[in-house]
């Protein structure tokens, strides 16, 4: 077995691990969970806020309740799936994966995750 191979094994029992966490215990119920200093320190949400919460909702089929709990990050799964595939594929897509790891796709997120900030913070309130 080659060193990448043992990556990649290792890569996906982690992430087996984590959705199997995250299917069994509900991140608003157990203070094992990551808290966000931002908002403990703000009061105000951050970008991602809602996510560990959004991510048990999605697992448990409950679309309403992720969405309820960080509604950007949900529209973006879509966008993340693709840009995974993207950096998989990147010796073999160069010209693609160097068109989407532009600097105006970085700004663009910026922006959007931005704007998502002040945005939910003005909802909230």
């Amino acid at each position: 077995m080659t060193r990448r191979s043992i990556l990649r094994l290792i890569w996906i029992a982690v992430a087996i691990t984590v959705v199997v966490l995250y299917v069994l215990f509900d991140p608003s119920q157990y203070g094992v969970f990551p808290k966000c200093y931002f908002y403990q320190l703000t009061g105000l949400q951050c970008p991602g806020c809602g996510l560990q919460r959004m991510f048990h909702a999605l697992l448990h089929g409950d679309i309403l309740a992720a969405w309820h709990y960080n509604a950007f990050l949900l529209c973006s799964l879509p966008f993340l799936a693709f840009l995974l595939w993207v950096e998989m594929m990147r010796t073999r897509r160069q010209a693609l994966y160097a068109r989407v790891y532009s600097m105006q796709t970085v700004w663009i997120i910026i922006v959007l995750t931005l704007a998502w900030f002040v945005l939910r913070n003005i909802i909230s309130i």
